[in-house]
């Protein structure tokens, strides 16, 4: 069987510092949330001209087929 290897105070804080050294920085993660702000809000801005030129073309569909109707009703004498 293997000897495991003493670990000091000392080597257990150099071994918490390397983490904390490799973690991200506060400032960083607040640059990485605004670009992802920015991004999410183009996302946003796009999907609402989309939906409003479905809405639209919905509206002039209904439009159309609303006249169509009504046109067959007077075809047909119908009230």
């Amino acid at each position: 069987m293997k000897k495991a290897k003493k670990i000091t105070i000392e080597d257990l804080a150099r071994m918490v510092q390397k983490g904390f050294s490799e973690t991200a920085k506060k400032i960083e993660l607040e640059s990485v949330a605004e670009e992802m702000r920015k991004g999410f809000k183009a996302v946003d801005e796009r999907f609402d001209k989309i939906e409003k030129l479905i809405l639209a073309d919905h509206k002039r569909r209904i439009e159309k087929l609303e006249e169509d109707i009504r046109d067959l009703k007077n075809l047909l004498a119908v009230k």
